[in-house]
């Protein structure tokens, strides 16, 4: 079962054998393996390797050992060593001896680095368009809220925004997150069909035919990089590492904003869990998964990083360890857009505490200096006064809007009647850039 062997003089160690397999988890590329195949073959045509009837016979017999898979008749498990060695293997027993001509002019080596390319552009414009369904989701739900609330910094409330204006800044997060996809892509999209192990071939191929025929943009420029680029499963890595970063930060303010300390929002029952033993409890157990599961994107970006760093060209088996890391990377990113996406979708805002929370932080301060700055002092001179404004209002326990007037010019005589008018919540965003909080 095993593409190689005539130069060795003794069997490989069953422990060897199974340290060496890559079946367990390379079997998820079996349709990209197939794919690529069909397309070298018609290629091997082309060029006049194959004759049609070989072409036919084997395009055949690779389209029957696909729909066999995916119809659960063919499993894709036993001793092999990795997914082409099961499709090589499964192809010559199906229709003999000429499957044994497939791999004409083809390396596992360009073969691996074929299917993963695939895997990874089909994967990495998925989640690009996930993605797109999250930003939609969150614009709807910011626009369905536009209500005042606090704004923090160091998780101080600090000045006035709206929750629109507040999950609005994930939605540009995310736009970003888009982009590095998209680009990703982009950079990704050239096939390295063609590069055998690492110099070429001396048969007379056509690499663009594949090239183009598998969807791709242009061929590899360079042979020996063709084989052992493994930059754009990184970069998407760090594409994923950084989503998660932005998913992890929304998780925790979802977190929270759900406790009873800040009672902004409610998350729905289908996104959360209960206590075994504390039957009151209503844990935000959704948002605490992606918070946790973001350790995990890292770790494989790390493992990636540190698996390439030292590796010669070309090809080396250590790139084996690429598959494992990318594809539980993906799954966790694609679960949770997925699960971030519906959470979102059924979340309730709570106007009034948001109302009740900016009330008590004296989140006007800085209007209140503004208003003084409209009177000529200066800024550094305004700051001051408002900051004894804010402990008089502390040891009345007033908020700003509730001192009198009197109180206020106890502190300065600059304010006016106006100045109530100037600090109030709701006209803070009639006031020039203000609005687009809104």
């Amino acid at each position: 079962m095993k593409l190689w062997g005539g130069r060795f003089r003794k069997e490989e160690n069953k422990l060897m054998e199974d340290f060496n397999s890559s079946l367990p988890f390379d079997k998820r590329l079996y349709k990209q393996d197939i794919i690529g195949s069909i397309a070298h073959v018609e290629m091997l045509h082309k060029s006049g390797i194959l004759t049609e009837d070989e072409r036919s016979k084997i395009i055949e017999g690779l389209n029957s050992i696909l729909q066999d898979i995916e119809e659960g008749k063919l499993l894709i498990e036993g001793d092999y060593e990795d997914i082409h060695s099961f499709m090589e293997v499964n192809l010559i027993k199906r229709i003999g001896d000429v499957g044994k001509k497939m791999h004409t002019s083809r390396s596992r080596n360009d073969q691996v680095a074929l299917d993963m390319k695939l895997f990874a552009k089909e994967n990495g414009l998925m989640v690009s368009e996930m993605i797109s369904e999250l930003m939609n989701t969150i614009e709807k739900l910011a626009n369905d809220n536009i209500y005042i609330m606090p704004g923090y910094t160091h998780l101080q409330r600090a000045q006035v925004v709206t929750f629109k204006h507040h999950m609005m800044a994930y939605h540009s997060m995310l736009r970003r997150d888009k982009k590095r996809i998209d680009n990703t892509v982009e950079l990704l999209d050239e096939s390295p069909l063609g590069s055998c192990a690492l110099a070429g071939t001396t048969y007379d191929i056509d690499r663009s035919f594949t090239a183009e025929k598998l969807g791709f943009k242009k061929t590899v420029d360079n042979f020996m990089d063709g084989v052992s680029d493994r930059d754009y499963l990184i970069e998407l890595l760090s594409d994923f590492s950084i989503i998660m970063m932005h998913l992890s930060r929304l998780s925790e303010e979802l977190i929270i904003w759900s406790s009873q300390e800040f009672n902004f929002i409610q998350i729905d029952d289908a996104y959360a869990t209960g206590s075994s033993i504390m039957p009151q409890k209503k844990n935000p157990d959704a948002a605490e998964l992606i918070r946790g599961k973001t350790g995990r994107v890292y770790g494989a970006l790390i493992a990636m990083l540190v698996t390439m760093k030292g590796i010669p060209l070309a090809y080396n088996k250590d790139m084996q360890e690429d598959k494992q890391q990318f594809f539980d990377a993906l799954d966790t990113v694609i679960a949770c857009l997925s699960i971030m996406n519906e959470m979102l979708k059924t979340l309730k805002v709570k106007e009034e505490n948001m109302r009740k929370a900016v009330k008590a932080g004296f989140l006007n301060a800085t209007e209140l200096a503004d208003y003084l700055v409209n009177k000529g002092i200066a800024f550094r001179d305004a700051h001051r006064i408002v900051g004894e404004v804010v402990i008089l209002c502390e040891d009345k326990g007033l908020a700003i809007e509730d001192m009198s007037l009197e109180d206020l010019q106890s502190i300065d005589t600059n304010f006016e009647e106006d100045v109530y008018d100037f600090i109030d919540y709701d006209k803070v965003f009639e006031k020039g850039i203000k609005r687009e909080l809104l």
